[in-house]
């Protein structure tokens, strides 16, 4: 797909229309995915989606096209969403409480241990959390995420790693899981 991307990326340098909106309609799920995910807010997560793509063309000739689109692309992204959540810890905000009330008590306890994941991954370091979601839960190879981290494999390896521990040790210490169950493989 790289020659497909570079070809794309031709075309939108060109100011084709129908290429911008192919390369945003390609990868728009992909960006948004991973900023609701690091940001916990789908509200920022559109705002930074939108700063991501404006990047993304002002810099698109500077991306060198004997390289993967996509992991330049997760670079983008999960840059935008530091800068984002360091200028919100910078800023008063407003106490937005109503996303985060339930509706009830939960229905199982599948429920209540996404909750925990949840919370665990917010209090994660900032590369172990973007580490985290880009291999679980958006599915990209080591390489790729290393490549958007700019980090070599065996560093992503290890955040992973630890990132896991510490999901795991905060699960076992709210008596979510027991000793028996964390052990990884």
């Amino acid at each position: 797909m790289s020659a497909e991307d570079a070809n794309l990326v031709r075309r939108c340098l060109k100011g084709d229309e129908t290429a911008i909106q192919t390369l945003v309609e390609r990868f728009q799920s992909d960006v948004f995915g991973l900023c609701v995910r690091l940001l916990h807010h789908r509200q920022d997560a559109e705002d930074v989606t939108q700063e991501v793509f404006l990047r993304v063309f002002r810099s698109l000739k500077r991306w060198d096209a004997t390289r993967p689109f996509k992991p330049w692309l997760m670079g983008i992204t999960v840059n935008r969403c530091r800068t984002w959540l360091t200028a919100r810890t910078k800023r008063p905000e407003l106490v937005d409480f109503l996303h985060e009330t339930e509706a009830g008590p939960p229905a199982d306890d599948s429920l209540e241990m996404a909750r925990e994941i949840q919370d665990a991954m917010r209090e994660l370091r900032w590369e172990y959390r973007s580490v985290f979601v880009m291999y679980h839960e958006r599915g990209l190879p080591y390489e790729d995420i290393a490549e958007a981290m700019e980090k070599p494999v065996g560093t992503v390896k290890t955040w992973l790693h630890r990132a896991r521990l510490e999901v795991l040790d905060r699960l076992r210490r709210r008596g979510m899981i027991s000793e028996v169950e964390h052990e990884l493989p």
